[in-house]
């Protein structure tokens, strides 16, 4: 697909995969994403053309991200390019003793002790950010992420789309949750990246907002509502405007308008490529369901403020699938009828029925979602498998497994 070719909703879409690099044997986190780009380019990069990929890096020098080498036309075959992906990373790290390692969070690092950021290309704007924020928390350092990147053309579809992933967000973490465990042991929380994510920029704190981002359905009203004034908040802390960016808004769902898209933020990284493409696709058909009102009328989609989606995400923060919804105007958006529900139930309900209505989307993954919402999200199976009071030894014994299954490309399946 020509990137350049202006696109309406669903025509394309944008995937990138965040993985932590860690040590083979010891599991730490290992500081050597330069010398995999190096390794790969011929010399050192931000970033590299890998077959259908793009590697590049991130904040931190243990960190490597996967991404669609512009817009793909759809999901199929995605997850067979990454894999390929996470094999021929492997095979660079081999080198270096080390792995990926999946999952949205490494369970026992230091943030303090092993962060090290990105010295190389852009390191102004990391640098930038540790002189305001300091980045040396879990916050920062220790989280991987699933972005998706769908496409608007005109104010119209950017209300549609803007709406319908609003609504969304607040259940996402009961399909994607995947960190549990922090500083060695369980957290409390099944998406654990989220929590310390939202609180990073603490010191401006309208640069993330609610997380949940603001009403707001035309570009125009974003750029009012929403951008200049992170800009206008940010501008003493940063008098030489580097992060007077799109990119400086820090929402769970940020517009880039410079490529039309709007890019949901708040899915954790899975143990395997082909379980973030799945998904990615419930996602997308949700999605395509409400902007197509199959629901409720865009006007009802649109009338949501932020308080009660952040109530919604907060309880999917905690409690993943288990999550209680008491809110029957939340659950009638996705057709589900009744007072109360789990977000698991609720995306029984979606899943099984958008199944029926949109197979070519979703049959090629029923199997994985199936699995998600049986045994529950990754979270949720971590914590099945590391059982009650898990010692380091035990940590490491589960997340050895993830790795074997990310450069197998399997589901992780606790069995004890």
């Amino acid at each position: 697909m020509n990137p350049m070719q202006p696109l309406h909703l669903f025509e394309g879409i944008g995937v990138e995969l965040e993985y932590m690099i860690v040590d083979r044997q010891s599991l730490a986190v290992q500081p050597v994403a330069d010398q995999l780009l190096a390794a790969q380019a011929g010399y050192i990069t931000d970033e590299v053309v890998a077959g259908s990929l793009r590697w590049s890096n991130e904040l931190v020098m243990h960190v490597v991200e996967l991404k669609t080498n512009g817009p793909a036309a759809g999901l199929q075959g995605l997850a067979n390019a990454f894999q390929q992906g996470v094999t021929e990373v492997n095979r660079r790290l081999e080198a270096l003793n080390g792995q990926l390692m999946p999952t949205a969070m490494h369970p026992w690092m230091d943030p303090v002790r092993d962060g090290r950021l990105w010295p190389h290309d852009n390191s102004l704007i990391y640098r930038t950010y540790h002189r305001i924020f300091d980045c040396r928390g879990h916050g920062w350092v220790n989280l991987q992420s699933c972005h998706l990147n769908l496409p608007f053309y005109g104010d119209d579809e950017f209300g549609r789309l803007h709406a319908a992933i609003r609504l969304l967000l607040p259940i996402l973490p009961a399909l994607s949750a995947s960190s549990p465990c922090m500083d060695g042991c369980p957290s409390g929380l099944l998406d654990t990246r989220l929590q310390v994510y939202r609180d990073n920029q603490k010191r401006i704190p309208l640069i993330t907002g609610r997380v949940i981002p603001e009403a707001v359905f035309t570009c125009d009203a974003y750029q009012e509502s929403i951008l200049q004034p992170l800009y206008r908040a940010i501008a003493s802390f940063d008098p030489e405007g580097v992060l007077q960016e799109e990119w400086l808004n820090s929402r769970g769902a940020i517009a880039r308008f410079e490529r039309n898209t709007i890019e949901i933020r708040t899915l954790d990284v899975q143990e395997a490529p082909v379980v973030d493409l799945a998904i990615a696709a419930a996602v997308t058909s949700v999605l395509k369901a409400l902007t197509a009102q199959r629901w409720q009328p865009l006007s009802s989609q649109q009338d949501w403020p932020v308080e009660p989606l952040v109530t919604i995400l907060d309880a999917a923060i905690r409690d993943g699938e288990r999550a209680s919804i008491d809110n029957d105007a939340y659950l009638a958006m996705f057709g589900l009828d009744g007072s109360r529900a789990t977000a698991g139930e609720l995306w029984q309900h979606i899943i099984t029925t958008l199944a029926t209505e949109q197979p070519e989307e979703l049959t090629p993954f029923m199997t994985i979602l199936n699995t998600i919402l049986t045994h529950g999200p990754l979270a949720r199976r971590i914590l099945q498998a590391l059982g009650q009071q898990p010692d380091l030894d035990r940590l490491a014994g589960v997340y050895r497994t993830l790795c074997q299954c990310l450069a197998e490309g399997r589901m992780f399946l606790p069995h004890r």
